[in-house]
């Protein structure tokens, strides 16, 4: 007596098509399973036998044999619970093999037999329908999730002995999603108009946030610095729904996806503190999960206080700023997650926060610069926009607040700019200016010979690296792309020049 049922794993940011055999025969009474299990999923074998055995089914006195295939990737999760009581199911004869054809089923049972819910269904259900699986059976908890996904049928089950009825011939009752209302207080925004003065700062985070720069914030406590970081969801382009979708899937994956019925909406904007660990950072763990950065993909990473931070910790994000993705090795293999964010950060000038103020500050020379020097020179150099945050004066602080420009009024020219973006590289696969390669430099950020020897005169006064020189011409070219023109201009070079000088001031 022999069956097989479709299920999936979750690998990576995709999900993998898996096979669960079931066999009875005559022999020793054993149930073995096979197939590079990890523990969770080796102790499934005593949870599927408890729960079958508390919903009425009596295992009989033979050699029961589960094999999970293809044997070369290491299962792991709780999501094949289902998928291996079904499969010892069909192979009693308790259901008609031909009523799992084209089906895919996952979830994990409690020994009571209600089917609980698993993480990942989204890439679950994209797999299934990539591959041509007309239906797919979930845990009812999952079923919000997965009705984000058309062109599926979705049976949503809260037991075991529900879904027996259902594969024997019960006509399938269509049951309403658990639908959770986004609450007031997670939706309301903080709008620039909130701030007074720093006007500079401002201006280089719409800079920043129109061509997805990195941008880092110096300044003393108190200066606003946080402050206009969590602003910046208020001024960020809506997503695409290919970026809905994929950024969803990683949610998903983490168990973190709102069950709101909707794909997530808004660009993550993820702020973790400064105690987290590499692995929370980049990702990882016994079972690999995606790491704070896979999280902030399309979106912000804010780091506030970026020299409290390991400094091993923030070295791991020098390759994906570059690569935008990650990929952690494990023995298992290889896990790839994208990690294509923006990075904003803030940081005090010393311990004491008031350097080079030394009115105030008492700090030693050796002092500020090891605390500076916790930021290493290679992370600096991928910083596309550095500013200072001076303490705000007394007039800037008590100017009427109807005064200042909300986020509206600025992510309208965001908006423009991002626009004059997608129709400049359209079909080269390049979205924002940020991410034009070192190949395609002179092609969309052309100069004159006025702006040529000007940048030369920069470069060698500056003594800027080749990724300094190029990142310079990319902000040039989104300031450009704000005052709405094509060419790259004497002034644009000069305010993007502005935003490269700080670290010369604190770190040389």
């Amino acid at each position: 007596m022999y069956s097989i049922v479709t299920t999936a794993i979750v690998y990576g940011l995709e999900s993998r098509c898996i096979r669960v055999e079931a066999d009875v025969s005559n022999g020793l009474p054993v149930f073995e399973m096979v197939g590079f299990l990890s523990s969770e999923v080796k102790e499934a074998k005593e949870r599927v036998r408890t729960a079958l055995h508390n919903c009425g089914y009596t295992l009989p006195a033979k050699r029961i044999t589960i094999n999970l295939f293809p044997a070369n990737v290491k299962k792991s999760g709780t999501g094949f619970d289902l998928p291996i009581a079904v499969a010892i199911l069909a192979a009693l004869g308790e259901i008609e093999k031909n009523a799992l054809e084209e089906t895919l089923i996952a979830g994990e049972i409690s020994l009571s037999g209600q089917v609980q819910p698993v993480q990942g269904v989204l890439p679950i259900v994209a797999m299934a329908k990539e591959q041509g699986i007309k239906r797919c059976i979930l845990p009812y908890v999952n079923l919000t999730e997965a009705k984000l996904i058309d062109g599926v049928t979705i049976w949503g089950v809260k037991n075991l002995l529900e879904l027996t009825a259902y594969l024997k011939g019960k006509t399938y009752i269509e049951k309403e999603p658990i639908y959770i209302e986004e609450t007031e207080q997670n939706s309301k925004k903080e709008d620039f108009s909130d701030i007074n003065g720093q006007e500079t700062v401002k201006r280089a985070c719409e800079v920043a946030v129109a061509g997805r720069h990195n941008f880092l914030m110096i300044g003393p406590p108190g200066s606003g610095k946080t402050m206009i970081a969590q602003r910046i969801p208020g001024i960020l382009p809506p997503m695409t729904k290919e970026e809905q979708l994929e950024i969803s899937k990683i949610y998903s994956i983490c168990g973190m996806l709102p069950q709101t019925g909707t794909l997530l909406q808004k660009r993550p904007f993820r702020s973790p503190h400064h105690t987290i660990s590499i692995n929370g950072l980049a990702g990882g763990g016994m079972i690999p999960k995606p790491g704070e950065i896979s999280l902030a993909h399309k979106g912000v990473l804010f780091l506030d206080e970026l020299p409290e931070y390991k400094k091993s910790t923030l070295e791991v994000m020098r390759q994906p700023m570059e690569d935008r993705e990650i990929v952690l090795v494990r023995q298992a293999g290889a896990y790839r997650y994208p990690a294509d964010f923006m990075l904003v950060a803030a940081m005090n000038p010393c311990n004491c926060g008031y350097y080079p103020d030394r009115n105030k500050c008492n700090c030693r020379e050796a002092d500020i610069r090891r605390y500076l020097g916790r930021i290493s020179k290679p992370l600096l150099d991928r910083i596309d926009i550095c500013i200072e945050s001076p303490l705000i004066c007394y007039d800037d602080l008590t100017k009427r607040k109807e005064k200042n420009e909300p986020s509206a009024q600025i992510r309208e020219r965001v908006m423009a700019a991002v626009s004059r973006q997608q129709e400049r590289f359209r079909g080269t696969g390049i979205l924002y200016n940020s991410e034009i390669p070192s190949k395609d430099m002179e092609t969309y950020c052309h100069l004159g010979e006025k702006q040529k020897k000007y940048m030369k005169e920069m470069y060698q006064k500056l003594e800027l690296s080749v990724r300094g020189y190029y990142k310079i011409l990319k902000v040039a070219r989104t300031i450009a792309d704000l005052d709405g023109t094509e060419e790259i201009e004497i002034r644009h070079l000069n305010e993007a020049v502005c935003y490269r000088i700080l670290d010369k001031k604190y770190w040389e």
